[in-house]
C-alpha cells in the first residue's frame, strides 16, 4: 500500500472507535503521531538521492514536534502495517527496528524495545489483529503472534503463541481468547 492508502486505513480506524472528521484530525495526538510516521516512513524509503536527505531533515524535525507535542516517538524507519490504532495519548516509544502487522492497537504508556544479548539481543516482529494494553513493555528478539492481547502492565520479553492473552510481570498464557474483543 502506498502512504495515502495507509493514511486513509488508519483514519477509518478511528472513524470505526467514533471519532468524527474534526476531532480525529485536529483533537487525536495518536492519528497526528501516526500521520507524522506514514510521510516519514514514506520519505525513509525513497530513492532519489539528492532530495531525500533534505526531506529527511524535515521530517525528523517534525517528528521530534509531534513527539514533544504528544509523547509518542514513532521513528521513520519503524514498519507498521494498515488500520494501525493509538488509543491514549502519551508514553509510547518504539525502537527504530521495530516491526507491526496490521490491524494493531496499542494504549498510551508501552514501549516496544531492544533488549537480549549477544545473538539474542534484537527488537520484537509483532503479528496483525495484537492489542497492547497500557503501561505494557514488549522487549527483545521475539515474535508475537497474530490475533494477541497482552494485558495492561504485562512485560513481554519471549515469544508469543497465536490467540494468546498474556498477563502479568513477566506475562503468563492465560487464555486462547485472543484478541478478537478488543480489535
Amino acid at each position: 500500500m502506498n502512504c495515502w492508502s495507509l493514511i486513509a486505513s488508519d483514519y477509518k480506524k478511528y472513524k470505526k472507535y467514533g471519532g468524527n472528521c474534526i476531532t480525529i484530525v485536529f483533537f487525536t495526538q495518536g492519528f497526528w503521531a501516526i500521520f507524522q510516521y506514514r510521510i516519514a516512513n514514506s520519505v525513509y524509503k525513497l530513492k532519489i538521492p539528492i532530495l531525500k536527505p533534505l526531506l529527511q531533515l524535515i521530517t525528523l524535525i517534525w517528528q521530534k514536534i509531534i513527539e514533544i507535542l504528544t509523547g509518542i516517538s514513532i521513528p521513520a524507519s519503524v514498519t507498521i502495517g494498515e488500520s494501525f490504532y493509538i488509543g491514549h495519548f502519551g508514553g509510547i516509544i518504539f525502537n527504530a527496528q521495530t516491526i507491526i502487522g496490521n490491524n494493531c492497537n496499542v494504549s498510551q504508556g508501552v514501549t516496544i524495545g531492544v533488549s537480549g544479548l549477544n545473538k539474542n539481543r534484537g527488537v520484537p516482529i509483532i503479528g496483525d489483529n495484537v492489542y497492547i494494553g497500557v503501561n505494557s513493555v514488549v522487549a527483545g528478539k521475539i515474535t508475537i503472534g497474530n490475533n494477541v492481547l497482552i494485558g495492561s502492565s504485562s512485560l513481554i520479553t519471549s515469544n508469543v503463541e497465536d490467540n494468546s492473552v498474556m498477563l502479568g510481570v513477566p506475562a503468563i498464557k492465560v487464555s486462547n481468547q485472543g484478541s478478537r474483543e478488543y480489535i
